[in-house]
């Protein structure tokens, strides 16, 4: 699969004109994914992956718990994730995940962001089966012996494992997204406890279309306007940027 995971946006905080962004976004989606999963950390595997990834960000203490707060409140605000999707430059495939309480609101708003790129948005399945929705777990790795070990304890705890590979240094393990904790867990048990650099759940493109010139500043164009959007959350697409 090479580095095609890396495609999507890295982290908003890249691109986001003001902490407050990126801190409303981490908000809600960790308000999202206490409610459906539960608000204690330890029994809720993507919740605790968020907390880290949050804190890597920079993202203050303040907010995680008032986050969760809420979500164990059973008040608070009424999210729903949404998905749009979508063709760019070169017929590249574009996916954006949001979060919103007002879909129509939202609707609206990617709709403009495509319009004025000169994108393509599609309708619902238009795009997703040309991406794989994968568990990404990157950690360190010396050598293949850690690739094998990984790889072993997997299978041992019957994860349908779609890919590892090992890279400057780094094991990357690929699996169904439905797998998540089953693989974290045969991971911590089989080499203890690890600091990832990636440990999420994204969409991966199943092949990829290189972006240069015009077609790459469209894109870029694309992605910033997404950006401005308080409602989105990540933004996938097949292009490869040169």
């Amino acid at each position: 699969m090479g580095r095609a995971y890396a495609n999507r946006k890295d982290s908003m905080a890249k691109t986001a004109a003001t902490k407050t962004k990126i801190y409303g976004r981490y908000g809600r989606e960790l308000y999202v994914c206490a409610k459906s999963g539960g608000h204690d950390p330890a029994t809720n595997p993507l919740l605790k992956a968020l907390i880290v990834r949050a804190k890597k960000d920079q993202v203050p203490s303040h907010v995680i718990d008032r986050a969760l707060e809420k979500a164990s409140g059973g008040g608070g605000e009424d999210y729903a994730p949404a998905r749009y999707e979508g063709y760019g430059p070169g017929g590249v495939a574009i996916i954006v995940e949001c979060l919103t309480d007002n879909p129509t609101r939202t609707f609206s708003d990617v709709r403009l962001c495509f319009t004025k790129a000169d994108c393509t948005l599609g309708t619902a399945g238009s795009v997703a089966h040309t991406f794989d929705h994968l568990a990404i777990f990157v950690f360190d790795g010396d050598d293949e012996a850690d690739e094998e070990k990984a790889l072993e304890a997997l299978l041992e705890h019957d994860v349908d494992v779609t890919n590892t590979e090992l890279e400057d240094g780094k094991v990357t393990v690929f699996c169904p997204s439905n797998e998540y904790g089953k693989a974290k867990k045969a991971l911590a048990e089989a080499l203890g406890e690890i600091d990832f650099d990636v440990d999420e759940i994204q969409f991966v493109p199943q092949a990829t279309t290189v972006l240069a010139g015009d077609d790459r500043a469209t894109m870029e164009k694309l992605v910033e306007l997404l950006d401005d959007c308080d409602d989105v959350q990540q933004v996938y697409h097949s292009g490869e940027l040169t």
